[in-house]
């Protein structure tokens, strides 16, 4: 029988959101293909540096351990490398212990038609072509920021934050806020207040985060290993629609903060998560110089 991976919250990364390989990429754009090769293979047992991802994928990779014969999350490696420039990439998987054993070497091609092979729930990536196929796709994903001086602090949860509208949720009532106004938004917030959101494109990933969390709830609602939080602009009355989509999803939120307008960036420091998933620029460069940032972009329909 093949193995499913459809139970389990499986994570593509690229190579280069996983470890730092900011030099080789200067070398294939300045130098080109036969350079950029030559050096992967004449450097294939260097040991790489940690990149943006790291941190994140070792510490959702942790899940696997926490109960005798079952497995949380599966990561696969999803890079344009050919299998020949790639033995670096799997020896540096090997020297920091990371339980990764599928890869997507595409030799150059786009790697968008693989998520769904994969199943993949999460998309991170330093390439942004790669990061718009994906949401375009229908598959979270994130441009990642690079990594904050503070990056690989050893946490004792997981801790993942994120932006509501656009994100979790649709960008249908972010819209109309662009286009309208406050007044509009918060008027058809408050009209729409017992109506669910439409999921945006991380709403399947916090729901699978969600069932990880049910697995490990205990009476005290301490001991998960992951915790969420909800760092959203919205404020009252915007907020009670929020809320009871997340209870007509039977998502429970750790941590949620309505901003109304405040800066982001202090919530976050102090929250201390291992990613934060904003699609505003903005919030996304306040942000980054304290915690590790992803930015989701806005899905292209073609």
């Amino acid at each position: 029988m093949p193995v499913s991976l459809d139970n389990l919250l499986v994570v593509g990364i690229s190579s280069r959101a996983l470890f730092d390989l900011e030099a080789e990429e200067t070398i294939f754009r300045t130098q080109g293909l036969d350079v950029y090769r030559q050096h992967q293979i004449e450097n294939e047992n260097e040991i790489l540096k940690l990149g943006a991802g790291f941190a994140l994928v070792r510490a959702l990779l942790k899940l696997n351990v926490l109960v005798h014969n079952q497995r949380f999350v599966e990561v696969v490696i999803m890079s344009r490398n050919s299998s020949e420039t790639s033995m670096r990439i799997f020896n540096s998987i090997k020297h920091y212990d990371l339980d990764i054993t599928r890869a997507v070497l595409s030799g150059g091609a786009p790697l968008s038609p693989y998520l769904r092979a994969f199943n993949v729930s999460l998309f991170l990536s330093l390439h942004e072509d790669d990061v718009q196929a994906a949401i375009n796709s229908g598959v979270a994903s994130a441009l990642l920021y690079q990594k904050p001086d503070n990056a690989f602090e050893e946490l004792e949860q997981i801790r993942i934050a994120f932006d509501g509208d656009a994100v979790i949720f649709s960008d249908e009532s972010e819209r109309i806020f662009q286009t309208q106004g406050i007044e509009a938004f918060e008027n058809h917030e408050r009209e729409n207040a017992m109506k669910p959101l439409p999921e945006g494109p991380f709403a399947r990933l916090l729901k699978a985060l969600s069932y990880i969390q049910n697995n490990f709830k205990s009476s005290d609602g301490r001991s998960a290993p992951i915790r969420t939080a909800l760092v959203t602009a919205r404020s009252s009355p915007a907020h009670e629609r929020v809320i009871r989509t997340l209870r007509a999803w039977n998502v429970a939120i750790d941590e949620t903060f309505f901003m109304g307008g405040v800066a982001k960036s202090d919530v976050l420091a102090a929250f201390k998560p291992h990613i934060f998933f904003d699609d505003q620029p903005g919030h996304c460069d306040r942000a980054a110089p304290l915690v590790q940032t992803g930015l989701v972009p806005v899905m292209r329909i073609s």
